[in-house]
């Protein structure tokens, strides 16, 4: 391709207008689009991979990516290193509602789709950890709740107290108290 055929000369642009007619002077040239008549669709099966892609799978999977960076930023994936947001579930979700043989079907979230459940089955997932389903706001929350247990035993009163507790559940056998008390109950 001679490089004189990517570049645009200004005969072939137009100005972008959005504003007011005084403003044109400032405005960038864009080039002007020609309706051309839509090409054929090649044949699936002896067509190229490039015309593959761009006729059979880019269409489809353009709209699905737009989506998923917008999810992404919704769930704030670009403001930290961890999320628990899923890009891959997402992709796969939003591909199987779009997918035109299910124009009539309602929308299926992931974990219901057919073929999801099946993978599941065979390679479960390990659970989220904890710190990722947790609000900013649980998570503070659960911290100065621990930090306000942690200084309270650190108090010698309550030290004395949970000494004392310790030493009677010894000398009573608590643990086989309370074995007994089960095994009676089971019993019934």
């Amino acid at each position: 391709v001679p490089l004189e055929a990517g570049i645009l000369h200004p005969s072939h642009m137009e100005p972008f207008c959005s504003g007011p007619a005084e403003d044109t002077v400032d405005q960038e040239l864009l080039p002007v689009l020609e309706a051309a008549p839509a090409p054929e669709p090649p044949d699936p099966k002896t067509c190229s991979p490039r015309e593959y892609l761009e006729y059979y799978v880019f269409p489809v999977l353009l709209p699905g990516l737009a989506g998923l960076l917008h999810e992404a930023e919704k769930e704030k994936c670009f403001e930290g290193r961890r999320t628990k947001f899923i890009a891959l579930d997402f992709l796969t979700e939003w591909l199987y509602n779009k997918n035109p043989k299910r124009e009539d079907e309602s929308f299926t979230e992931f974990f219901s789709i057919p073929f999801v459940k099946d993978w599941l089955k065979d390679h479960p997932r390990p659970p989220i950890p904890l710190s990722l389903l947790l609000s900013e706001e649980e998570a503070s929350i659960i911290i100065q709740s621990f930090w306000r247990g942690y200084r309270v035993r650190c108090d010698s009163e309550i030290q004395q107290l949970r000494q004392w507790q310790k030493r009677l559940r010894e000398e009573r056998h608590i643990n086989k108290v309370v074995k007994k008390f089960w095994t009676k109950q089971e019993a019934k």
